[in-house]
């Protein structure tokens, strides 16, 4: 029992709690906050940023919806932003609901709608592209939103989160919102040090508890054993004994079929097929099948392939699947005519839109970036409403978009990176299978992987159950990011501000541990050195002696030993048919007549086929023979001579031995050269021993104790040399790129050292100020096109195709053919497409130069539909023809506006910023225009 003073106190406490903002915050919502939700809340109310690192669903956006709230209380403003489009318009629209249209604005690259609102929800380009032009929207900010900060580990768009938090301003609190990883303390420490105090909330606990499973082609088994908690399996959990058994018994069954006449499988002896080990996975319809039995659906159905969930989705329908009931269809089909009302009727057939609505009325979608975002839109409005029943869905799913499912079906356990297939680790598992218990829906969340080939239940089992997914940072300086820092701070203060990325942050981190470790070894190499000092002289000058002797005896014995294999390889090129050889000692020692000289045989010099004395075919190589053979005579070998034949060779053989017992009969000379001995008398070996016999050392009593300690001393010091190089390379490593990065724009014009009182400095041109406007992946590459002119007098169309040869990036699977170029080869678009790839190459060869990542080629897949689109073509027109998904072009036409709008801005000549302009109104059109808000 509590005393009657802890009682008013905590009165008193809880009185307090219940006239903070927190408290008026909480009261508004319909759920209880969590206590990680209210520890957050309470650190960004007490005007400290926060970082919180918690599973998906477990409800972190609440704490960003907090920070959105005391900005609308205080009068000032809320920025919210997300690394994709899709989730920006999501959130949007849930604040919109919460707060009303008239206080939230949403800025992302396409999109504006009342962009001077107190709360804004943008993607995280437009923010950092605001502080770099010094955006008046900025006065009055007062709190900044990251939602998934763990975005900035992306290869690709990651940095520019590194940016915007380096920038911001001072006073602005951040909420950096992020999944569960395992480096949430380190990444908490490097925010503190830029941003200043911030709270680490942490929460590893899913509101609703996972269970994991495997399907097999037997029906659903759960993974562990049944005495595991599945919510704290624990290192190595017991896997469940009747899905072992089970597995053991599929793929006996399964291993050896009993082939009829299309059985095309590996046979053994006998024509018995023999058993591969690998399990026929269930078809995609019965694992959905079985789901709905248990009524685990609705389900994501993680596959990844586009073309792998479009055909799940046929061949659902095919098998006659139907997931809803009459009144949903109804309401499905109406959803779908009121989103889709604004595609063009004749565009219909193109996207497929058939085939998509009446899968989507059976409860059945596929949701990946192949597909129209009009098409995505809708198939996420419908399942959140619990009218589509199961997603076939790439891993793109499981960024951010609220999706959430009873159950997540992972396909397999590999994936395509780009250039191969690669197991998924336990953070993508966790990401993905995150997605499974709907908070306030659910008791409980399953995760479900197909039994497929030869899965591993214990490697799954560990796979599940670890929680290892480290926040790396992918931040590097940008041509872009160079001039628009020399032109803010000047090029100094501009490396400091680059060497406070968390890039820096982790590489410094690295350095202390690396440091460390230096420091152990020199201190160990004081105490060797200590250990082979010699009364008697400088025992490391002889110690260093003995090693020259060492490494001359070894290059000697080397360079002998390529001496006698070149000569094994000269003797073997000069044997002709019928020479009788005598076999240096190795395993074919003795003599042998040479039936084939076997010269053709390829890289490895010839490979002569012969007949031992023993009657045995053989074939020689440079690497049976520890010197060349000796050809001692010669005998006749019959035209007519059969290595199968045991006659011929017994007669043969025969005859090699009687003229080896007669050396007279065809004796024709030795073709040996001469025999090659190592050079026991090189003046240089011969003087090292001479100095190291008269060394003061030679002579102690305890020399070899001293040569031991010097040995350890040699060894660990090249360690050490190493590391210490290391450490250099990593030291300053962000601000060095940025250096060269500096070097490559003074030589192209684009900064240039002026000297003033201040002393020399760097100072952005003319040129370097367009720069400044310009945010595209290949920047320095638009800049100088835009400089030399070579894109002046394109029409609209024209400027779109240029422009989309600089973003796109076919993805690996598509054809690559020669692009039908409109107007022809020599036309103007032609010739600007000719002078854009020239300007490329020399930009790559500043790069090479410099040592710096190069700039991505120029690609010219997307310029003949990209230019029809702009010229007014239809859909069908634009698409004839190429490998393009709908949703792609869309996709990468929408990029193609977003650069073409930076032209508008920062082109030098009016003629080039207002065909830009006309570019941008052609292009966003049709589908390419919609929009959910």
């Amino acid at each position: 029992m509590s005393s009657p003073a802890e009682r008013y106190a905590a009165s008193r406490r809880r009185a307090a709690e219940q006239r903070t903002r927190l408290a008026t915050f909480a009261r508004e919502l319909e759920f209880e906050l969590d206590d990680f939700q209210r520890e957050a809340c309470a650190a960004l109310e007490g005007g400290r940023g926060v970082l919180v690192a918690a599973p998906t669903g477990a409800g972190k956006t609440v704490v960003g919806e907090f920070a959105v709230h005391l900005a609308l209380e205080q009068g000032r403003k809320a920025f919210y932003t997300t690394p994709i489009k899709a989730l920006s318009n999501q959130k949007y629209g849930d604040l919109v609901r919460r707060h009303g249209v008239d206080d939230v604005g949403l800025l992302t690259g396409d999109t504006t709608v009342n962009g001077d609102a107190p709360v804004v929800v943008m993607t995280t380009e437009v923010l950092r592209n605001m502080l770099y032009a010094g955006s008046p929207a900025l006065e009055g900010l007062a709190y900044v939103v990251m939602d998934e900060v763990h975005y900035l580990a992306d290869r690709f768009r990651g940095p520019v989160w590194e940016e915007v938090i380096i920038h911001l301003p001072d006073d602005v609190q951040l909420v950096s919102l992020s999944a569960t990883v395992s480096n949430a303390e380190e990444f908490g420490d490097w925010l503190t040090m830029v941003r200043g105090d911030t709270a680490v909330v942490v929460s590893e606990v899913r509101p609703v508890p996972l269970w994991q499973h495997v399907m097999t082609r037997d029906g659903l088994f759960d993974l562990y054993a049944g005495h595991v908690d599945p919510t704290a399996p624990g290192v190595d959990p017991p896997i469940n004994p009747d899905l072992a058994q089970t597995l053991r018994r599929l793929e006996r069954a399964e291993g050896p079929h009993r082939g009829g006449a299309g059985d095309r499988g590996f046979r053994g002896r006998g024509g018995r097929r023999v058993a591969t080990g690998l399990r026929r996975p269930a078809p995609r319809f019965a694992v959905v099948d079985v789901l709905d039995r248990e009524a685990l659906l609705p389900a994501i159905f993680f596959v990844f392939s586009r073309a792998g969930c479009d055909a799940a989705v046929q061949q659902c329908v095919r098998a006659g699947l139907r997931l809803t009931t009459a009144e949903q269809e109804a309401e499905i089909r109406r959803v779908v005519e009121q989103r889709c009302a604004a595609v063009p009727a004749q565009d219909l057939a193109v996207l497929g839109f058939w085939e998509w609505s009446q899968a989507l009325e059976r409860g059945i979608a596929s949701h990946h970036a192949g597909l129209l975002p009009l098409f995505k839109e809708t198939v996420e409005e419908l399942f959140s409403r619990g009218l589509v029943k199961v997603v076939f869905a790439t891993e793109t799913l499981a960024l951010g978009i609220n999706m959430p499912a009873r159950s997540v079906v992972l396909d397999k356990l590999t994936k395509w990176d780009g250039s191969a297939h690669v197991d998924i680790t336990p953070g993508e598992y966790t990401q993905l299978t995150g997605r499974a218990g709907r908070r306030g829906i659910d008791v409980e969340g399953h995760a479900v992987v197909v039994d497929h080939g030869a899965l591993d239940p214990t490697a799954l089992a560990g796979l599940a159950s670890r929680r290892t997914y480290p926040l790396r940072s992918s931040f590097r300086p940008t041509y872009n990011m160079a001039v628009n820092l020399v032109a803010q701070v000047g090029r100094e203060r501009a490396r400091e501000v680059l060497e406070t990325s968390f890039a820096q942050f982790q590489a410094d981190r690295a350095v202390v541990g690396l440091a460390r470790q230096a420091q152990a070894h020199a201190e160990a190499l004081d105490g060797y050195a200590e250990a082979m000092r010699c009364h008697l002289g400088d025992f490391a000058e002889y110690a260093r002696l003995r090693r020259q002797l060492t490494e001359r005896e070894q290059d000697l014995s080397r360079e002998a030993a390529r001496a006698r294999r070149a000569e094994a390889l000269a003797s073997l090129q000069r044997l002709r048919v019928g020479d009788v050889v005598e076999i240096p000692a190795g395993r074919r020692a003795g003599y042998a007549v040479v039936l084939d000289p076997g010269r053709d045989a390829g890289l490895d010099g010839p490979r002569p086929t012969v007949l031992t004395s023993e009657r045995q075919v053989r074939t020689l190589s440079a690497t049976d023979l520890d010197r060349g053979v000796r050809t001692v005579t010669t005998v006749r070998v019959p035209r007519q001579f059969s290595p199968r034949n045991a006659a011929h060779k017994r007669d043969l053989a025969s005859a090699m031995r009687s003229a080896l017992a007669d050396p007279g009969r065809g004796a024709h000379g030795d073709r040996t050269g001469r025999e090659v001995r190592p050079a026991a008398d090189d003046a240089t070996l011969a003087g090292l021993r001479r100095r190291l016999r008269s060394h003061p050392c030679h002579g102690c009593s305890e020399r070899e104790d001293h040569a031991r300690w010097a040995e350890r001393y040699h060894r660990l010091k090249r360690e050490h040399d190493a590391l210490v190089r290391r450490i250099e390379g990593r030291t300053s490593s962000i601000a060095r790129v940025f250096d060269r990065i500096c070097d490559v724009l003074t030589v192209s014009g684009y900064l240039e050292e002026v000297d003033d009182e201040a002393g020399p400095r760097l100072r952005v041109t003319d040129s370097g100020r367009w720069l400044r406007r310009l945010y595209a992946e290949s920047d320095l590459l638009v800049a100088e096109c835009l400089r030399r002119g070579v894109w002046d007098g394109l029409d609209a169309p024209g400027l779109a195709a240029v422009v989309s040869t600089v973003v796109f990036e076919a993805r690996r699977e598509e054809r690559e053919t020669a692009p039908q170029v409109p107007g022809g080869p020599q036309g103007r678009l032609g010739r600007a497409i000719d002078e854009t790839v020239r300007i490329w190459s020399h930009v790559e060869d500043l790069e090479l130069a410099h040592r710096l990542q190069t700039t991505r080629p120029v690609d010219t897949g997307l310029v003949e539909p990209v230019h029809r689109w702009a010229s007014g073509r239809s859909l069908g027109a634009v698409l004839q023809g190429t490998d393009l998904a709908a949703g792609d072009f869309v996709r990468w036409c929408k990029q193609v506006i977003d650069l073409l709008d930076q032209i508008g801005q920062a082109a030098p000549t009016p003629a080039t910023r207002a065909a830009a302009r006309r570019a941008v109104d052609q292009l966003r059109r049709g589908v390419v225009a919609y929009s959910s808000v």
